[in-house]
């Protein structure tokens, strides 16, 4: 059950393309003034060391961050949220060189808001990983405005949604939801999830975050979740990139997808302009595709 780290795939082309989606969906959310709870179900350790031995050992981030960056520098205009995205990485890295990657926790902190108030609760439940993060977290010195706990983050949204209202009034959340999926029954969970608080809060926005792999789970995923938004008669969106097999390939993972419900209403454009540069600069052989779909 506590076999799977991220700090192995940090900066791969999934959290190239979760990352992306995430800061454009928060972007459009923080233009209104009211306050916002943001939810990490599985927080993982926040922050990751691109040179060190986890990261190292499957060196995933050459097919992910490496490779955007390198596409980056021989443009000499990017796209907004590819801009965004690769800026908030440099924040986190001042001599300029990528060593340090900040996980969802860190770059959703980073778009908060003081005067607003926003909240940021996280959760991860396998116990080293738990422990770097209330370590990582500590560093901020954020107060009450960041919580870490190690709990379930699927039973924990039970104690937050709906959230608290806001100063003005309003009832404001944000949900990124992303398993390591490694348990069969993440898949069920995620979507048991999704169906219950779009009953509980149906005006919150929630991400989902899955693998593209070759098992009935996975590809049932995002038609359950867009059955679900269908039935709500919610928007949804649907952003996939499959980065195709590399040379000397030994089946690692090659395409995941963003399942987004109440995406803000820009955000399928900007991901699809994201992709039209993140596609061909990190696509590496037969399979490579990439597209969004939605709703409207």
């Amino acid at each position: 059950m506590f076999s799977y780290r991220h700090a192995f795939h940090a900066g791969n082309h999934a959290d190239v393309l979760k990352h992306i989606t995430l800061l454009a969906t928060m972007r459009h959310l923080m233009q209104k003034e009211a306050g916002i709870t943001l939810i990490d179900t599985h927080a993982g350790a926040g922050l990751y060391r691109l040179d060190g031995d986890y990261s190292q050992k499957g060196a995933e981030a050459e097919d992910g961050l490496f490779k955007l960056l390198a596409a980056a520098e021989k443009l000499d205009a990017l796209p907004e949220p590819v801009q965004d995205y690769l800026e908030q990485i440099a924040s986190f890295n001042p001599n300029g060189q990528a060593k340090i990657y900040p996980g969802s926790p860190f770059l959703m902190h980073k778009l908060m808001r003081h005067e607003s108030r926003d909240r940021l609760r996280l959760f991860e439940l396998h116990p080293t990983d738990s422990k770097s993060l209330m370590s990582n977290i500590a560093q901020l010195e954020a107060g009450r405005t960041i919580t870490v706990s190690r709990e379930d983050g699927f039973e924990a949204l039970k104690k937050l949604l709906p959230p608290p209202p806001s100063a003005t009034g309003s009832k404001r959340a944000m949900v990124l939801i992303d398993p390591s999926y490694e348990i069969k029954s993440d898949y069920v969970k995620v979507a048991n999830v999704i169906q219950e608080y779009l009953k509980r809060f149906s005006t919150g926005t929630y991400l989902v975050w899955y693998p593209i792999i070759p098992r009935p789970e996975a590809h049932e995923l995002p038609r359950r979740l867009r059955t679900l938004a269908n039935q709500s008669q919610k928007p949804w969106l649907n952003a996939t990139l499959a980065i195709g097999r590399g040379p000397g390939d030994e089946g690692g993972l090659t395409a995941s997808g963003m399942f987004v419900i109440n995406p803000p209403f820009t955000l399928k454009d900007q991901v699809r302009k994201a992709l039209d540069l993140v596609g061909p600069a990190l696509a590496r052989g037969n399979g490579k595709e990439w597209k969004v779909e939605g709703s409207n």
